[in-house]
């Protein structure tokens, strides 16, 4: 939608724009999603440390991100349209959606690691750039830093013992 933001726009062009956004972190989960059915007997399989979360963890925590990341972007957009902020928002999404494939799909461990750390600077860099944006928006992104933070190290420990 350009560099046009939401506030120049009557009607229902703010709410379709926030199902956009809705719609490409569904679409992010679903790719990652793809890449773990069936996987949870795969998980609990793999020599693990004793801190790893059980496997029906990761479903509801991720649910919740999603909603914060859309929402996160959402706000970004309002206040100051498609920018490189939300360039690199669309970056961290599509990182978001490899990982998935890339650990239990393709059972990578060490590449998925490789991945997840450009994950991590990807969502750090959007944290700070929305912050110049939208303070609340940033906010909405730091448990997804935090859990990624987590997860980075779970997958380092992972690999490292498999």
């Amino acid at each position: 939608m350009s560099t046009l933001s939401a506030r120049h726009h009557h009607g229902p062009v703010p709410w379709l724009a926030l199902a956009g956004f809705a719609l490409a972190a569904f679409a992010a989960a679903a790719i990652g999603g793809l890449g773990v059915q069936g996987t949870a007997a795969e998980y609990n399989s793999l020599a693990q440390p004793s801190w790893a979360p059980p496997s029906w963890l990761f479903g509801p925590v991720w649910t919740v991100l999603y909603v914060m990341i859309a929402l996160a972007g959402w706000l970004a957009w309002r206040r100051a349209g498609w920018t490189t902020a939300l360039t690199v928002y669309a970056v961290q999404l599509a990182l978001n959606a490899l990982w998935t494939p890339l650990f239990f799909g393709a059972g990578q461990y060490g590449l998925a690691l490789a991945e997840i750390v450009l994950l991590w600077l990807a969502i750090a860099a959007t944290i700070a750039l929305f912050r110049r944006i939208s303070a609340v928006a940033a906010l909405l992104l730091v448990p997804y830093l935090l859990w990624v933070t987590y997860a980075t190290a779970l997958n380092a420990a992972i690999w490292s013992m498999n």
